[in-house]
């Protein structure tokens, strides 16, 4: 596929990127000490493990780009029946991304975790929730979340979201990766959205054109 070097991506090699990340047996062959992210990620593409790579890119792209990815991934699989606090846990989600603040940052948490940890919202909430500062209230002494806390949830709300159609979901795990690595070179990750008619965006520029 020859993906070719990714702009929001520091790291320069995939073990750099990926040091924590649980890969698959498959996946764990595929890694070495000296392969970048990109062909890295062009190894588990052409060897059709999906999951992994959304994994890895997941853990490569900087936080705020990770959250956004998963935001509009899960945003084209809600259903138009699909209760409020979905689309507003995701909204919520974004407008930390836009404005990264505390006070935006416990917003998202707060949004997600009304949905409930079984729906790929919530983990986008999350995500946001766990990018940078404490877990716990102010008074309390400062937690910080570990560094594998933000993209575990980016992967697992799109791995999800592409799941809940079982037929469709090796399709929707390609897809999720295209827009993913749009955003990892600065795009907008919003093509999908647009053709196939999902919610849009909340207005503003996207970090990934910042």
């Amino acid at each position: 596929m020859a993906i070719g070097p990714l702009k929001k991506v520091a790291a320069k090699r995939a073990v750099d990127a990926c040091g924590q990340l649980e890969l698959s047996a498959e996946a764990r062959k595929l890694l070495d000490d000296q392969v970048s992210p990109d062909a890295y990620l062009d190894r588990l593409i052409e060897k059709e493990q999906w999951a992994d790579a959304i994994r890895v890119l997941a853990f490569a792209l900087p936080k705020r780009e990770a959250v956004w990815w998963a935001a509009q991934c899960v945003r084209i699989h809600l259903p138009a029946d699909a209760p409020p606090k979905n689309l507003d846990a995701l909204k919520s989600a974004e407008a930390w991304v836009y404005k990264p603040t505390d006070e935006n940052r416990w917003a998202a948490k707060e949004a997600g975790e009304k949905v409930g940890y079984d729906k790929a919202a919530c983990w986008v909430g999350m995500g946001a929730f766990w990018s940078s500062g404490s877990m716990v209230p102010a008074h309390l002494p400062k937690m910080e979340p570990g560094p594998s806390f933000t993209p575990g949830a980016v992967a697992g709300a799109i791995l999800i979201a592409g799941s809940q159609e079982p037929e469709r979901a090796t399709e929707n795990f390609k897809l999720a990766l295209e827009d993913g690595l749009d955003i990892a070179n600065g795009g907008t990750g919003k093509r999908r959205a647009r053709s196939e008619g999902a919610a849009p965006a909340p207005p503003g520029t996207p970090p990934a054109n910042r």
